[in-house]
């Protein structure tokens, strides 16, 4: 990463008129996240609210819902749909480009296929987003109940609050949506990466700010030199162990998200006419973990069926109902150090079926987002050939065998890095811990992205010296000399100390 590039582009105006447009679109997504939902009862939500988010019980999809939309849950904000609407939109196109031949079709058109499948996502994007809403309501509403303490938060609302509550995080999310693509078009990094970044970031003071006052509580006094300090040890030990993990953990996604086997692809010479094509060698890196971490989200997605449907099951009229239903919310509730002490093996259920599906789907989404055979048959129309592996259906074979064992091992580190969280509720239980390995995977990935991002914008800026009268001009002959005497006062030479030489 080359930071004086970056440092000497910020001062021409365009790369500051881009990063200020980046910044205060983020400002504005954060003001959204505080916009409450319109209610009849504000203080009913507060209690609600405090109840709900300070309870070490609280499922894991609403932690999980909660980071992703940047506390925008926490608040009732009418940001309580994120861009989740939009992020499942996008995975079902992909996954409708494999099936459907007219999608797949339209997709290798170029830019003007990728316009319209973006427009299709898009058009999704808004009924999902409708259900998406009346969902989270209705998830809020029901959780409130069970872990709250209190009744019915949408009794006393009528069909046009309704209709009221659901438009206003429709709204939120389609134009949560529009700024992600305007911080895309201003080439500062992925706008929808950026939003999900900043609303991960903005939960990092309450977590700092919950483990510092579990380390200075009042509980207990300690002197150091001569002053007196009021110190938990077990909670400074609790806050050291969580700061060294925290390190340990972000190199370990540095090094997993960077990973990649890098594969030489050589070209084969071709004479057309007078020019000769090809002949050069170019690389072909595959990640260790392709898919992200679209295989968590899929996983969560699908953890959170059962105990919803154990929820209904338990107020059924059938006694065999009745017990099926209390079954799987024993099984599937959110794991903490309570259910582990008293459910005994149960307790085991959920962190073992939530590592298989993050195994599962990591093999799932790696294959429909890393087509070998498609790789294959570009690389024969280009001449393009791996050393040793004939073109064609071998070549295939021979990708298909590297991102299996690629994705083997790094399905294995996305599972663990899954179970964080959880395994830091068993040595820590009185941490209510709702960041773990996804939320750094996703900063660290992001945040690599966007420097890239900025810095290949940072290049482009500062070659703006070579667009300098007469630099690309062709010139008369009395010209050559004043020409060469401009093109060389730009270039940064040295002189020499002892002959005084230009280098």
């Amino acid at each position: 990463m080359n930071w004086g590039i970056i440092v000497k582009s910020l001062g021409h105006k365009d790369m500051r008129k881009r990063i200020l447009a980046v910044l205060g679109i983020l400002l504005v997504f954060r003001v959204m996240a505080h916009i409450p939902v319109p209610l009849a009862d504000p203080q009913t939500l507060k209690q609600v609210l405090q109840n709900l988010f300070t309870s070490s019980s609280t499922p894991q999809l609403l932690s999980f819902i909660n980071i992703l939309s940047g506390g925008a849950l926490a608040n009732f904000s009418i940001m309580i749909a994120g861009l989740g609407p939009y992020i499942n939109a996008s995975i079902i196109m992909q996954l409708l480009t494999k099936a459907i031949p007219k999608l797949e079709a339209l997709r290798k058109e170029g830019e003007y296929g990728q316009r319209k499948i973006n427009q299709y996502t898009r058009i999704l994007t808004f009924p999902l987003a409708i259900l998406q809403s009346v969902g989270a309501i209705y998830l809020v509403r029901q959780t409130a109940e069970q872990i709250g303490g209190i009744g019915d938060i949408t009794a006393n609302s009528s069909l046009m609050q309704w209709v009221l509550m659901v438009g206003a995080l429709t709204g939120g999310s389609m134009l949560l949506m529009w700024l992600g693509e305007l911080i895309t078009e201003r080439s500062i990094g992925n706008g929808i990466s950026l939003v999900i970044t900043v609303g991960i970031v903005s939960g990092l003071p309450s977590q700092v700010a919950a483990v510092y006052q579990t380390a200075f509580s009042k509980t207990s006094t300690w002197t150091i030199f001569g002053h007196k300090e009021h110190l938990s040890a077990k909670g400074a030990v609790d806050g050291l162990l969580i700061l060294v993990a925290v390190l340990i953990v972000t190199w370990l996604v540095v090094k997993l998200n960077e990973a990649a086997r890098r594969i030489t692809i050589n070209y084969a010479k071709r004479v057309q006419g007078n020019r000769t094509y090809g002949g050069v060698t170019t690389v072909l890196p595959v990640k260790l973990i392709s898919a992200g971490v679209v295989p968590i989200i899929f996983a969560v997605a699908f953890l959170s069926v059962p105990s919803f449907v154990g929820q209904l099951l338990a107020g059924a009229h059938s006694a065999n109902l009745q017990h099926i239903g209390a079954d799987l919310t024993k099984w599937f509730a959110t794991p903490s150090a309570t259910t582990f002490s008293t459910n005994g093996a149960d307790a085991y259920i959920y962190p073992a079926t939530y590592f298989l599906l993050v195994f599962v789907f990591t093999f799932f989404y790696t294959s429909v987002t890393f087509n070998s055979k498609e790789i294959a048959e570009n690389l024969q129309k280009q001449g393009g050939f791996i050393e040793g592996v004939r073109s064609g259906i071998q070549t295939e074979k021979h990708l298909s065998k590297i991102v299996n064992r690629l994705t083997l091992f790094g399905a294995l580190a996305l599972g663990l890095l899954a179970l964080g969280p959880i395994v830091a509720q068993i040595f820590l239980p009185n941490e209510n811990i709702a960041i773990g390995g996804t939320s750094v995977l996703i900063l660290v990935s992001v945040s690599l992205e966007t420097l890239r991002a900025v810095e290949s914008r940072a290049l482009m800026v500062t070659y703006d010296q070579y667009a300098q009268p007469d630099f690309f001009h062709e010139m008369e002959e009395n010209d050559v000399n004043s020409a060469k005497k401009r093109r060389f006062s730009l270039m940064p030479f040295k002189k020499s100390a002892k002959n005084g030489k230009k280098k």
